[in-house]
């Protein structure tokens, strides 16, 4: 997919002002999550996005296996009012185009499917990530997220905490990491599905953990796949995002 080039907007400055300060103060680069909390967002892929984004530019340059490793080389000029108040109607589309709030909707549990009776009519907030993360024919109206609870997906890169951006589906192909509600007892989990003979496989990524095993006539409803893992901020990874697609059993 081709990224669209963007232009300064007031988040990128911001991020270069504090990325000097810090610096300054300090002696060394600061932490995505550091950076995050300095122009208000909590989304590490957001703050990536925009990182990338003065990268391409040669305002920053960085190390993606390194950790801190962030450097400004370049300083634009900062925009006068009159320019700002020219291109806000602009930038307003930009931001509209390039980033999306998704609604969380509560927990996911990455573990033995627990009973579950939330039943909310809105979600518990939003999250923001940038649009070029996702496929470039995703229908963002059918993507929600949730909040994962429990270890038994670790050895995909799911801990506890972490957000996955599920995609409705009712359906799913062998390896597809799933959302499933086991309707007789209104259980819930996280686990990549495979259907056998007379039986469905609930394989979780956790070699500590055994699969589980669901009879055919037994009542299961796929409630939607993941599309993409956001990883807790306080990990302070440079990228923290990572689509996910089917796996071997």
């Amino acid at each position: 997919m081709v990224r669209k080039k963007a232009g300064m907007g007031e988040r990128h400055f911001k991020i270069l002002r504090y990325l000097i300060k810090f610096q300054e103060e300090n002696g060394y680069p600061p932490s995505i999550r550091q950076i995050g909390e300095s122009i208000g967002v909590n989304s590490t892929s957001l703050v990536d996005y925009y990182l990338n984004q003065l990268e391409e530019q040669k305002y920053i340059e960085r190390d993606q296996h390194t950790s801190r490793s962030i450097r400004v080389i370049n300083v634009p000029p900062e925009p006068t009012l009159a320019a700002a108040f020219e291109t806000a109607g602009r930038m307003a589309v930009d931001v509209a185009n390039s980033v999306l709030n998704i609604p969380v909707w509560g927990t996911i549990f990455a573990s033995e499917p627990i009973p579950t009776n939330e039943e909310r009519s809105t979600p518990e907030y939003t999250i923001e990530i940038a649009r070029s993360l996702l496929p470039e024919r995703e229908d963002i109206s059918k993507l929600y997220a949730l909040q994962v609870k429990g270890d038994s997906m670790i050895d995909a890169m799911i801990n506890e905490g972490d957000i996955v951006i599920m995609k409705q589906a009712t359906d799913a192909n062998n390896g597809d990491m799933v959302a499933v509600w086991l309707e007789d007892t209104s259980e819930t989990t996280l686990k990549f599905f495979y259907r056998e003979k007379d039986r469905f496989r609930l394989q979780p990524a956790n070699p500590t953990m055994g699969p589980i095993y669901i009879e055919k006539q037994r009542p299961l409803r796929i409630q939607g796949k993941v599309v993409m893992v956001i990883r807790q901020l306080d990990r302070m990874r440079p990228l923290t995002t990572r689509r996910v697609g089917p796996l071997a059993a």
